[in-house]
């Protein structure tokens, strides 16, 4: 079974710290901070690379399904949005929106 990795440090108090994330591949590297996951800062969070992992998948996922349907998708293109509210006063994911246009001749 393959496996992927990711890492992500956190350094300080949850309001004023900051931590990198990095995906195992190498492909990204980055910032994230309270006000990136939380208010409008700079940098990225975590329900934002849920959402494209998602998006990416779904993807995949759709073109092996019209692939097995005989058909050949020009291309896929899906959008995440990714609702973070509160469940028990818990910050949550409480909904995936996808939004998917494809290109599928036939």
């Amino acid at each position: 079974m393959v496996q992927r990795t990711s890492s992500a440090q956190w350094n300080g108090t949850l309001k004023d710290g900051a931590g990198t994330m990095t995906l195992g591949s190498g492909a990204y590297s980055g910032p994230y901070t309270f006000a990136s996951r939380f208010e409008s800062g700079p940098g990225t969070n975590p329900e934002e690379l849920i959402g494209a992992a998602h998006a990416s998948c779904f993807s995949m996922a759709l073109a092996a399904a019209l692939g097995k349907a005989g058909f050949s998708p020009q291309s896929i293109a899906t959008d995440a949005v990714v609702h973070l509210g509160k469940v028990d006063d818990a910050p949550t994911i409480v909904k995936i929106e996808l939004h998917c246009v494809g290109v599928v001749p036939g």
